[in-house]
């Protein structure tokens, strides 16, 4: 047991330092001698769990989608909540980097693939849930809504990125949203909806709070 978790432990140490150099220098420019320095590992372990820097890639855009946000009473709430989470994570978290950067390669993606299908397809169940409960306007099309704001969240994000270093996206996002939902929300749902720019990391302190206080 303590040889798995030491296993995980050092898949997941290469799986960041890869994230790390491919956020910083792309996917092309970016080589395994570059990540071994960062992880700290030999290359036998690095080779061990990923036998490419392709894999390397592939297992970033893997784990895009793993961390989800709490049940909402309004679902639509809850595409927001990823939303601003996301944007509130991607300041810290190099793998969010990496795997927006990634994603957005038009060379290397034809290669190892991109997260955005994953998120289109989360944000797809999320709307489909809110259309049923009658929280969105009638001609809404979920899995249009969900490629709409996967695009727009990524343009919005490499905006922020090229201009402040990621230090406005939060805010950025939020206005994104202020001014999209009206389009997709019905009106006493929109009212409730919190599209604060703080509101991302609001969400994750809650659930960092949840373990303890259950």
């Amino acid at each position: 047991m303590a040889q798995q978790e030491r296993a995980i432990r050092t898949r997941r140490a290469v799986l960041e330092a890869a994230a790390t150099v491919f956020a910083e220098h792309g996917y092309t420019a970016a080589t395994v001698a570059d990540i071994l320095k960062t992880a700290g590992v030999t290359k036998g372990a690095l080779y061990f769990h990923f036998d490419s820097k392709e894999a390397l890639a592939q297992g970033i855009l893997e784990v895009q989608t793993e961390q989800r946000v709490p049940e909402q009473e309004i679902k639509l709430q809850e595409l927001v909540d990823i939303a601003m989470t996301v944007a509130h994570r991607m300041v810290h978290d190099p793998l969010l980097r990496a795997g927006a950067r990634l994603s957005a390669d038009p060379v290397g993606r034809k290669y190892y693939g991109s997260a955005w299908t994953q998120w289109v397809d989360v944000l797809t169940e999320v709307v489909s849930q809110a259309h049923q409960r009658g929280e969105t306007l009638s001609h809404v099309v979920p899995r249009e809504v969900a490629e709409m704001v996967v695009g727009a969240f990524n343009g919005v994000q490499l905006y922020s990125q090229l201009e402040t270093g990621l230090q406005d996206v939060e805010y950025r996002v939020s206005v994104l949203l202020k001014h999209l939902l009206p389009s997709v929300a019905s009106p006493p749902v929109l009212m409730r909806l919190d599209v604060a720019p703080d509101r991302g990391a609001r969400v994750d302190g809650e659930m960092e709070l949840a373990p303890a206080s259950a």
